[in-house]
């Protein structure tokens, strides 16, 4: 069953799909330096990312909050704290500037780190 957040304005007729978060989040991971893929399929990713389990989207005191969990692999030598900070806030702003929508948290999982030469290897 397919997911809608309503737009925050308050207009009932704008429904933003689950999918279409997802699909942010998943964009804005992949161009921050250092990421090199998003971990799992994006099949996977589409389904989980933001799916019941593993975020939270409930209304608290009239306003509906959201949380992104999203797994990533780093690419080897960077420093995995910034580029997971870095992540969290690009997740942040692009989810807002094209949605409006409030992201409460962005929980970032790293999962693996890779060489520029592995994740070349994987695009092939």
């Amino acid at each position: 069953m397919e997911k809608y957040f309503t737009d925050p304005s308050g207009d009932p007729s704008v429904k933003i799909s689950e999918d279409v978060l997802t699909r942010i989040a998943q964009e804005t991971a992949m161009r921050v330096d250092g990421v090199t893929s998003i971990f799992a399929s994006r099949k996977e990713s589409m389904r989980e990312i933001l799916n019941a389990r593993s975020s939270k989207t409930k209304v608290t005191s009239g306003e509906l909050t959201n949380s992104v969990d999203i797994a990533i692999v780093v690419e080897y030598g960077k420093n995995i704290v910034d580029v997971a900070q870095t992540v969290q806030e690009k997740i942040l702003e692009s989810i807002h500037n094209m949605t409006d929508l409030e992201i409460e948290s962005v929980n970032v999982h790293v999962n693996g780190i890779s060489t520029k030469e592995e994740s070349a290897l994987r695009v092939k």
